[in-house]
């Protein structure tokens, strides 16, 4: 059996949300779960449960947590912080896989640093399962890495490219390079150079994409730096917490949307992040899903699922090789 360790302080509802959850994925799954926090806090989260599985949930210690509004160096300020100890358990091989719902620069210093990065990757990506026209896409970086050099894009759309064949299924994912323009010479010096390196890289390279065909279906993984990668998925999820808002905000679009009411569910499902639970931490040598700050129970759940799957189909291991083929074959070209 596989143990997640679950940073437990992590996200604007924990540990409550945070304990729900960890302990819901451990009944319907093949896992186990390390909570991490102060423990008389997690004995009473605990103790709100009848059904607990003794045998598949542990407490570790963490006197310390990491609020949103800190900076990400707090993470190596705060040595007892539950992040900083739940990526310790897992490099200590006490558990397969980290998950956390907190603060996400912390999280991003605290798997770097109990990790490290993988041969031939400088920098972490955070990748993200967006709704296309027609199948799923991985959008990566969206904030784990908010400066970036062009070989960095290269770096992220191998990266991008073996998840999406392991996660979703797609045997030859096109990677499309977010930018201003579709045209090679369109765009700032690091979208120019790092079209310039795509193209002589081993993934399916299309080209530029513009922001506007991000859902189209036109790319399976679109890369880009962590600052633009953030915007474009915060904008997103407003815009999808707008639409719903406004069909259920007169009389009319109430009737309509009980009329579409299977469709709408359909859609609601392919926008709403907590179906898929968290975004894998690419490029660091140890499994680590990071939630979003608002995650619900549902959402735990589902990303410490996603923390169990990437462990038992040693996603790492494979993002590794992908990496070390590309690094070859850019000595040889």
């Amino acid at each position: 059996m596989l143990w997640v360790a679950v940073d437990a302080m992590g996200g604007d509802d924990a540990p409550g949300r945070v304990v729900d959850g960890a302990l819901a994925a451990a009944r319907h799954f093949d896992l186990g779960v390390t909570l991490v926090g102060p423990t008389a806090v997690l004995e009473r989260e605990l103790a709100r449960h009848a059904d607990v599985d003794a045998s598949r949930t542990r407490i570790v210690e963490a006197p310390e947590a990491i609020a949103m509004e800190e900076t990400p160096a707090a993470a190596r300020r705060k040595a007892g912080s539950s992040i900083n100890v739940a990526a310790a358990v897992v490099a200590r091989g006490e558990a397969a896989a980290l998950f956390s719902a907190g603060h996400t620069g912390a999280t991003v210093m605290a798997a770097h640093g109990a990790f490290g990065m993988l041969p031939g990757v400088d920098r972490p990506a955070l990748a993200v399962t967006i709704p296309t026209r027609g199948r799923p896409a991985v959008l990566l970086d969206v904030g784990a890495s908010v400066e970036c050099r062009p070989a960095h894009l290269v770096q992220f759309a191998v990266m991008g490219s073996r998840y999406a064949r392991v996660a979703l299924g797609i045997d030859a994912p096109r990677v499309g390079l977010l930018s201003v323009g579709e045209e090679a010479t369109k765009g700032n010096e690091l979208t120019r150079e790092a079209h310039r390196l795509l193209k002589i890289s081993p993934v399916s390279f299309i080209g530029n994409i513009e922001a506007r065909d991000v859902y189209s279906g036109r790319a399976d993984v679109i890369v880009c730096d962590g600052f633009t990668g953030n915007v474009a998925l915060k904008i997103s999820e407003g815009f999808a917490e707008l639409i719903e808002a406004e069909l259920s905000s007169t009389f009319t679009m109430r009737v309509g949307s009980l009329l579409t009411r299977r469709g709408l569910r359909q859609f609601h499902r392919r926008v709403d992040y907590s179906e898929y639970g968290g975004a894998p931490l690419l490029g660091v040598s140890g499994v680590t899903i990071v939630g979003h700050g608002r995650s619900s129970a549902k959402a735990v759940r589902n990303g410490v699922a996603m923390a169990y799957r990437f462990a038992a189909e040693r996603i790492v291991e494979r993002v590794e090789q992908d990496i070390a083929a590309a690094s070859a074959g850019s000595r040889t070209a």
